[in-house]
């Protein structure tokens, strides 16, 4: 028996998609690729914590950025599903619980982000030594934070471009550089919470890692451009249940 799963795809959709894409990819690379490398010293917790209460106009556009980024994440997850559940269901749904698991995480990452500016900032009884100690724990919890997503993300990548491949919405190539491109996230992420330290897995992440971020940057400019191609259509002899 063939069942047609045709749904009306709206362009505004797609569009509002793609917008949002570029957008916490910006704001994203600002706050966790740009401040923490302004504030932050490895194994200087003193020099950290002078430069958190010298730069704090820069640590709070990094905290706007990270809160618009956590808000933008779930109006994208939110549309995306609506954009592909017709084509997957399952896979839709693995996609948008992944994705909100990362919500979840980068939330509290962002409560270890300022935790260093309350301590250096409040009376907390702790001498000046302990504070500027733990602030850089805070700091180096906030990075590991960072893995900690990109487990949920790259898990939410690998359904997001499986659905791709599987429908004609969107470029087949965009959709196997986010599929391939996810184990960047994931590997680096496992190496990174497991403290591995391997020369070829470095090379092998570096490698992967281009490639989803060209697929991201791709996907949103398709989607912001272009919109998805006509409806989610996917004629099969078996009920559609993955």
């Amino acid at each position: 028996m063939t069942r047609n799963n045709q749904t009306p795809l709206n362009p505004k959709d797609a569009r509002n998609a793609g917008a949002l894409y570029l957008t916490i990819a910006i704001c994203g690379g600002f706050s966790i690729g740009y401040v923490p490398s302004q504030i932050v010293v490895a194994g200087d917790a003193a020099t950290t914590a002078v430069n958190l209460m010298n730069q704090l106009g820069l640590f709070r556009l990094g905290v706007l950025a990270d809160s618009a980024v956590i808000l933008f994440e779930i109006a994208i997850t939110v549309i995306l599903y609506q954009m592909f559940h017709a084509v997957s269901p399952r896979l839709a749904l693995i996609a948008m619980v992944s994705r909100l698991g990362m919500i979840v995480v980068m939330g509290f990452n962002l409560l270890l982000w300022v935790m260093p500016y309350v301590l250096l900032s409040q009376p907390t009884g702790l001498d000046p030594t302990d504070s500027q100690a733990f602030t850089q724990v805070f700091f180096e919890a906030h990075a590991l934070g960072i893995y900690v997503w990109q487990l949920f993300f790259g898990a939410h990548l690998l359904a997001l471009g499986w659905i791709i491949l599987r429908s004609q919405l969107v470029p087949h190539l965009l959709g196997w550089g986010l599929f391939i491109g996810a184990f960047g996230y994931l590997i680096q992420g496992l190496v990174e919470l497991t403290f591995t330290d391997v020369a070829a897995l470095d090379i092998a992440i570096i490698g992967l890692l281009v490639i989803v971020t060209l697929s991201e940057l791709g996907f949103g400019l398709w989607l912001l451009v272009r919109g998805l191609r006509g409806t989610a259509n996917q004629p099969n002899s078996t009920p559609q249940t993955v």
